[in-house]
């Protein structure tokens, strides 16, 4: 099996196994894996590379790296499997979300969020819309169809194609920035959306929009393509407000609940 550190991957993959800073080693360890677990960069059943190869990648000791897998296959993230097929895997099913919310999110800490999110991949959606290459699209193409084929039963396979597909476009951007910024925002939107429900009305009306920007980009349409990732963005900020479990003076800031829903 071939592991993600093969020559190959993508930009997004590529920034999780970058050289790892100190003093936070451990915990950035754990952060940087299991967020790319979580993302879906780090695919279920992936093998991770050898030990050995892994810490001399990420330039931190093996006792780091050993304590940091430790904590990730006791998390759920990861399993460990002994013999001579053995190695260190993605689990089948990884935990989602970094954590069930426990208490209600403050709407400033939402809207920042969200805010955040617009200047990405409005941004992403210009330049993908003038970079994009035939592989690039090709792809997008794929990640849309898999997400056509994951009822709301699995939103889990739903979500990770989701965040690939917008990982996706900042990719068709060639730029390794906003590939960084982009895997960011899509885990913070991550740890957001697994407070709603998922209904599969919501997620076909959104996998639509998916399908229409890729032929806008496929067109070089900037300008339409630009509004409709906007009208994406604004109709995810509705379903939160509409459907976030918080009292309605926690509900997402700067959302009008009086104004119809995005015309899909």
């Amino acid at each position: 099996m071939t592991h993600p550190a093969a020559s190959g991957r993508g930009a997004a993959l590529d920034a999780v196994f970058e050289p790892v800073h100190p003093p936070t080693t451990f915990e950035e360890t754990v952060e940087r894996l299991g967020t790319a677990i979580r993302l879906g960069l780090l695919a279920p059943g992936a093998r991770l590379p050898p030990e050995r190869d892994l810490a001399d990648e990420l330039r931190i000791s093996r006792s780091t790296l050993r304590q940091a897998l430790t904590t990730l296959v006791q998390s759920g993230h990861l399993v460990s499997k002994r013999g001579r097929s053995g190695g260190t895997f993605v689990a089948e099913e990884p935990p989602l979300a970094q954590a069930q919310p426990i208490e209600p999110l403050p709407p400033e800490r939402a809207r920042a969020v969200l805010d955040y999110r617009v200047m990405v991949e409005t941004g992403a959606t210009v330049l993908a819309c003038e970079r994009a290459t035939a592989d690039d699209l090709a792809l997008l193409d794929a990640l849309t169809d898999e997400m056509g084929e994951a009822p709301g039963a699995r939103f889990k396979v739903y979500r990770r194609a989701d965040v690939r597909f917008h990982i996706g476009m900042a990719e068709a951007c060639h730029s390794p920035r906003l590939v960084a910024a982009m895997t960011e925002v899509q885990g913070q939107m991550t740890d957001l959306v697994q407070r709603i429900a998922h209904p599969d009305e919501v997620l076909t009306r959104s996998n639509a929009q998916h399908k229409r920007l890729v032929t806008l980009l496929r067109r070089q349409d900037v300008g339409r393509a630009v509004r409709l990732m906007r009208e994406h963005c604004e109709g995810t900020e509705h379903i939160l407000a509409g459907l976030m479990p918080e009292a309605p003076d926690q509900q997402v800031p700067g959302v009008d609940q009086q104004r119809p829903g995005v015309d899909q």
